[in-house]
């Protein structure tokens, strides 16, 4: 869905649920850095490994201000189960 749930920054979630304040942003393994299952590139290692942790910096980010503006925040990787993210949201919006 591509959505701002801050409309001054230019920052998208996947999907956001306006009345509830809920964003959803799914996370790829690779432009976000996964702990998991992140590979470095071998070319251009420094480039990638500068543009991968401004990815982080940036949802570093994007957890903290929106949270700052009565937004609850939801993360989910690409390799989740769509379950399991669909329950992530279920929980956050049943604690709003």
């Amino acid at each position: 869905m591509n959505v701002q749930p801050l409309p001054q920054l230019r920052r998208t979630a996947d999907l956001i649920f306006p009345k509830a304040h809920v964003a959803l942003f799914v996370d790829g393994c690779y432009w976000h850095g996964c702990s998991d299952s992140y590979r470095p590139a071998m070319k251009r290692s420094r480039f990638w490994q500068d543009k991968i942790q401004g990815n982080q910096a940036r949802d570093a980010d994007m957890n903290q201000r929106p949270r700052e503006q009565g937004w609850t925040v939801v993360r989910a990787w690409q390799y989740e189960a769509p379950n399991a993210a669909a329950e992530k949201v279920v929980a956050a919006l049943e604690q709003r």
